[in-house]
């Protein structure tokens, strides 16, 4: 226990599982409890089982599964935003971080949406995009590339300056500098920023696909809510964060196979 309170000490991986799984084992016996004992109305807070059965509803029923087809939709929208954020934003950031001038001209257009209300943006879109897809993605892109921006710029910014004046010294040009000194060692702080742009994301895709969208698990959720089959709201809302997290997983995984001199998170 002596190492309880100390954030440096690393903990073996079977008991960061056994916690974690202790976690969540605890969590839904909570709620199997509250659920069994009558506490909290079954129209506010539907069974695990009932939410269990709902996802094998939605899974596959009469020959199709709706969940599936929402799923398939909904990650869609979310890799052309994606496409996008990484695009636009990360040489949009590097520029920031890699020339003063450029973020001290961009700097008061970009950082205060990083506190401003994204969703407060989307009856804007509705009006200028209308209410297609074009609306969806522009608002997915948005919302994240509101945080991916400034996290590139810091990435950059916080490579120290030695790299910079080695290459220098080398005979490189400043922007062969920046090119082949200190975006190569700001590109771990890079990936970060792309994962959390991605899980950013995630957090929206319900709102983006609350307006006529024709498919997608907000669109899943919304409907459900309507006929207030609150067992299939909860299977879609435990479904997007099971694939939140999967998507979190995978791109923590790839950066660690990218940049393996990186210390595990």
């Amino acid at each position: 226990m002596s190492d309880f309170w100390n954030p440096y000490a690393a903990l073996a991986a079977r008991q960061r599982r056994l916690l974690g799984m202790g976690a969540v084992a605890a969590l839904l016996l909570l709620w199997s409890l509250l659920a069994v004992s009558g506490l909290v109305s079954a129209t506010k807070l539907p069974a695990p089982w009932d939410v269990l059965a709902a996802l094998a509803y939605l899974g596959w029923h009469e020959g199709q599964s709706m969940l599936l087809t929402a799923t398939l939709w909904s990650v869609g929208r979310l890799l052309v935003a994606g496409a996008l954020v990484i695009a636009i934003g990360i040489p949009i950031g590097i520029a920031m971080g890699a020339a003063p001038r450029v973020n001290a001209l961009l700097s008061p257009l970009v950082d205060p949406f990083r506190s401003a209300p994204v969703v407060a943006l989307l009856p804007i879109l509705v009006m200028w995009l209308g209410i297609g897809e074009t609306m969806k993605i522009a608002f997915l892109f948005i919302g994240a590339v509101v945080y991916l921006i400034p996290m590139v710029r810091d990435a950059i910014q916080a490579v120290p300056q030695s790299y910079w004046i080695g290459a220098r010294d080398l005979g490189a040009t400043p922007w062969e500098c920046v090119q082949r000194a200190v975006i190569p060692m700001a590109m771990p702080r890079i990936a970060d920023a792309v994962i959390v742009g991605f899980s950013v994301m995630w957090t929206y895709i319900t709102v983006a696909e609350y307006v006529n969208a024709r498919q997608g698990l907000g669109q899943l959720i919304q409907n459900a809510r309507r006929f207030s089959a609150w067992d299939q709201v909860f299977a879609g809302i435990i479904v997007i964060i099971a694939l939140a997290l999967a998507t979190y997983q995978f791109m923590v995984w790839l950066k660690r196979r990218l940049y393996p001199w990186e210390t595990e998170q």
